[in-house]
């Protein structure tokens, strides 16, 4: 699959989507780091309800260990919600005739539209959309963050097989292979950049 990810470059302020939520705290290792590396998340209230209250038809055996998760860090300010404005519920009106996606994801769109932020979604069709209305490089992934810790240094190699293996022990590991895929782009590009090679 072709890389089409920027690797050398990632909004540090991002409005999260639910999935993008339970990826980026599925690996603590992941999540510390993009903190430490000046990363932040916020979400919408709509967000919050799907992460934490919103009935669910199948109970996974991680989901709890994440709901707990994502319950502490917003309580401790760290991943906050916000309550949508006028402006933004007709943003959010205007991008559910043209895409059906969950009121997170419309939610989050509307807000990072109007907030200037990155929206931080891991669905294929919240991306399409969102990057429809957003700025170029204003629609991100957790691979994509992932990517650029290991190209700017905040993750090391040995850090790879720690990130895979936490994101597939707390998910059902659907990212494992997009993570290993933009890795070999990462280091490709580090390569590129080095001065060994400027000087080839």
């Amino acid at each position: 699959m072709a890389i089409s990810v920027n690797v050398s470059i990632f909004n540090r302020l991002n409005v999260a989507d639910s999935c993008a939520i339970w990826n980026l705290l599925s690996s603590d290792r992941l999540y510390l780091v993009a903190r430490s590396a000046g990363c932040h998340f916020c979400c919408t209230n709509f967000v919050k309800y799907e992460c934490l209250i919103k009935p669910r038809t199948a109970h996974k055996p991680y989901d709890q260990a994440l709901r707990e998760k994502f319950k502490q860090e917003n309580a401790n300010g760290i991943i906050r919600d916000h309550h949508l404005e006028v402006d933004d519920l007709r943003h959010v009106e205007l991008l559910r005739r043209r895409k059906k996606l969950s009121m997170g994801e419309l939610s989050s769109i509307a807000f990072a539209m109007r907030t200037q932020q990155a929206f931080f979604t891991d669905d294929q069709n919240a991306r399409k959309l969102a990057s429809s209305v957003l700025e170029k490089g204003n629609v991100q992934t957790t691979p994509h963050l992932f990517g650029w810790l290991i190209f700017s240094g905040h993750l090391g190699d040995s850090d790879k097989d720690v990130v895979v293996q936490q994101h597939c022990n707390l998910s059902k590991g659907e990212l494992a292979v997009f993570l290993q895929e933009i890795y070999l782009e990462a280091l490709r590009c580090r390569l590129l950049v080095s001065p060994s090679s400027q000087t080839q």
